[in-house]
């Protein structure tokens, strides 16, 4: 429900739009410690963990990049490197924001294989409309980092807070919206998986959705709620 066949959306933008308004960032740059070996190339359902972010950023019509790589991964997607190694996912955020001139960007970490690409088209769909600094999306409540939608307008106070070291990323998000005169948009998974504006594959509730694969304990719970899927071949 929601999302676009792959076949479709792995053409990207059209060849007539020259400035597509959206680009899509896979967040590669973890340091995989406990996982001990690099998880972007972790694999899931026969595939790396890397191949599926992609997947779904193409899947919600997005040209898919990776930002701050941490293995040699250009063969999946378009790589940015990040300007300085080891100043984490905000670094990479940074760094793509940099390295695109569409109005808004979209970070999917890599570690998230479970996230339904009809999210990603619906965050985006919503951060078109109301032109938020950042869109972000809540499950049981709590507030997820990612997989965000963000104004490169933020990017000038996004460094500034990298600069000075405040905190992670939800705060820097926070951060830069409030500079900017708006609030932070949230929106409830549930309440989109109610009105039927988003849907996942394999009928995974959205509580399910979140799993993020740090651990091989977690690759293999992945696995074990991936199966069936067909999103990536």
């Amino acid at each position: 429900g929601g999302s676009r066949p792959l076949n479709q959306a792995a053409r990207g933008p059209a060849a007539d739009d020259p400035e597509p308004d959206a680009a899509g960032f896979v967040l590669a740059g973890g340091r995989s410690s406990r996982m001990g070996a690099d998880k972007a190339l972790e694999l899931l359902a026969g595939q790396p963990l890397v191949a599926h972010a992609v997947s779904v950023l193409l899947e919600a019509g997005l040209a898919a990049s990776i930002a701050g790589a941490r293995s040699p991964l250009a063969h999946f997607a378009p790589v940015v490197e990040d300007f300085q190694p080891g100043l984490g996912p905000l670094g990479g955020i940074c760094a793509a924001l940099a390295s695109t001139s569409a109005c808004r960007a979209v970070f999917l970490p890599v570690d998230l294989p479970l996230l339904p690409a009809s999210l990603i088209a619906f965050l985006l769909h919503h951060a078109r409309i109301t032109g938020a600094v950042a869109t972000l999306c809540s499950v049981n409540g709590f507030a997820q980092t990612f997989p965000a939608v963000i104004r490169r307008a933020a990017l000038p106070l996004l460094q500034g807070e990298l600069e000075a070291d405040r905190g992670g990323c939800f705060s820097a998000f926070q951060a830069a919206a409030a500079r900017l005169g708006q609030p932070l948009t949230v929106l409830a998974a549930e309440s989109l998986v109610q009105s039927g504006q988003v849907a996942h594959p394999d009928g995974l509730p959205a509580a399910r959705w979140f799993l993020n694969v740090n651990a091989p304990g977690d690759l293999l719970r992945a696995g074990f709620h991936h199966r069936g899927s067909g999103r990536v071949s």
